[in-house]
């Protein structure tokens, strides 16, 4: 049996394009099991910028999280994948090392604090106008020592697009290509 369990961002949330499409591709895959981690997070407002709040989002979603992962007998499963965006990506990188999981990560606009939380190897999309991400070269590179391929994505914000919707719309399906040919390899930790 496959799971694959989705993370969103404070804002960003599963009928959003990036996890909309990456959980049909994970059914399409093989994944039998899909679990939405559809954590509150009370204190959003100037979150952006701010360490202190940032953690404290941080450990909110966590503590949120949990009620959604607790129950889940991970040794059922052949194969877990875990896809995050933004806050979400921090989320995931903790729970995979809380729980001692073999874990393929799919870092959709991963943070800062993603690698406080010391993700596992992976993927990652990072656009070079993110405004949560003030100095994507250096997320780039925190990528690179945690083993995780990161894909550099000119002109970009937070949800991967820029001015021109046809271009958005070409950027998707580049970002959901690069997703579907990760998730249809074998085993990966």
């Amino acid at each position: 049996m496959k799971i694959a369990v989705f993370f969103p961002g404070i804002g960003y949330r599963f009928e959003k394009p990036l996890l909309y499409y990456s959980k049909k591709l994970a059914k399409e895959c093989g994944y039998d099991t899909l679990v939405d981690v559809d954590y509150q997070i009370r204190k959003t407002a100037n979150i952006r910028g701010n360490a202190k709040k940032m953690q404290e989002a941080f450990e909110e979603a966590c503590a949120s999280a949990e009620k959604f992962l607790a129950p889940i007998s991970w040794k059922e499963y052949d194969e877990i994948v875990f896809i995050s965006k933004s806050i979400g990506t921090a989320v995931a990188a903790h729970f995979t090392n809380f729980y001692h999981l073999q874990a393929k990560q799919i870092y959709y606009t991963p943070l800062a604090q993603t690698f406080l939380a010391e993700p596992t190897p992976g993927i990652a999309f990072c656009g070079t106008a993110d405004p949560w991400v003030p100095e994507p070269d250096a997320v780039l590179c925190q990528c690179a020592k945690a083993h995780i391929q990161s894909y550099r994505i000119e002109g970009v914000n937070h949800s991967l697009e820029g001015n021109d919707t046809m271009k958005n719309i070409e950027i998707l399906q580049q970002v959901m290509r690069r997703t579907k040919e990760y998730l249809q390899e074998n085993r990966s930790g």
